[in-house]
């Protein structure tokens, strides 16, 4: 307990003074604000345009939630199927990786013409930014499950599915949880390109328009508050990886743990 404490401290340091490092290079070399705003700059205009800055963050975090939502759903479907099927594997993976392949970019002004500008082609982005880990991660899982599991299964006359559900799904646990901690973090990258594409509200527009104006501290502000969104939802599934498939955790000292 002591060790993880002490590493956490060294953490948070490590953290504050970067942030320090940053005023201090601005301050000495009279960066100008335009260029790269002082840390201090950035959390003053976070606090006085909060009440015009939480809209959008509400609306970010509940786009980015939906689409990960759905990314979750199809990726474990997508991924059980692949894993599972020799014959899905062989047909379903290259066109996966030649989906996902495709800049997402691009692929917003086509939900734009199907589905109209708004909060439909971000929480479609969000989805398929989001979903491609955990297609790769749950059908990895599956697919190195050991034989000899499957095989004492087999001769205790368990179906496929029994086999799937008790022996393949936990064993891929760990692999899909590792899948989710990546993903919330590409639902984030997906729902920011459509709002600075496609739609009215969401910290992506609001950082457009803030560039278009040359508010650069509040575009700053902006990522800021994404950041912390994304390391506030990647701490909420680390405890529920450690809550569910602690059994799965054999060090604590990995950089990704």
């Amino acid at each position: 307990m002591k060790a993880i404490n002490r590493r956490r401290l060294q953490s948070a340091a490590v953290i504050i003074g970067f942030f320090l490092l940053w005023e201090l290079i601005c301050v000495v070399f009279h960066v100008k604000e335009i260029v790269l705003p002082r840390p201090s700059q950035i959390l003053t205009t976070l606090w006085l345009q909060a009440p015009a800055i939480w809209p959008h963050t509400v609306q970010t975090l509940y786009t980015t939630l939906v689409g990960f939502g759905l990314g979750i759903l199809t990726g474990v479907f997508l991924g059980v199927l692949i894993g599972s099927s020799r014959l899905a594997y062989d047909v379903g993976y290259p066109l996966l990786i030649g989906f996902s392949s495709i800049p997402k970019v691009a692929v917003v002004p086509i939900f734009v013409l199907w589905f109209g500008a708004g909060t439909v082609p971000a929480v479609l982005t969000a989805m398929i930014m989001s979903m491609f880990p955990i297609v790769v991660n749950v059908a990895t899982g599956l697919a190195t499950t050991e034989p000899e599991l499957e095989d004492v299964m087999k001769a205790l006359r368990a179906t496929k599915l029994d086999i799937l559900t008790n022996v393949g799904l936990p064993r891929a646990m760990p692999y899909f949880f590792a899948s989710l901690k990546v993903s919330v973090t590409l639902a984030f990258v997906g729902t920011v390109i459509a709002e600075t594409v496609a739609s009215n509200r969401g910290i992506g527009n609001l950082m457009m328009i803030a560039s278009s104006s040359f508010d650069v501290p509040l575009v700053f502000a902006g990522l800021l508050v994404l950041a912390v969104l994304g390391v506030g939802l990647y701490a909420i599934f680390s405890v529920i990886e450690g809550r569910v498939i602690g059994w799965a955790k054999r060090k604590d000292d990995f950089a990704l743990g």
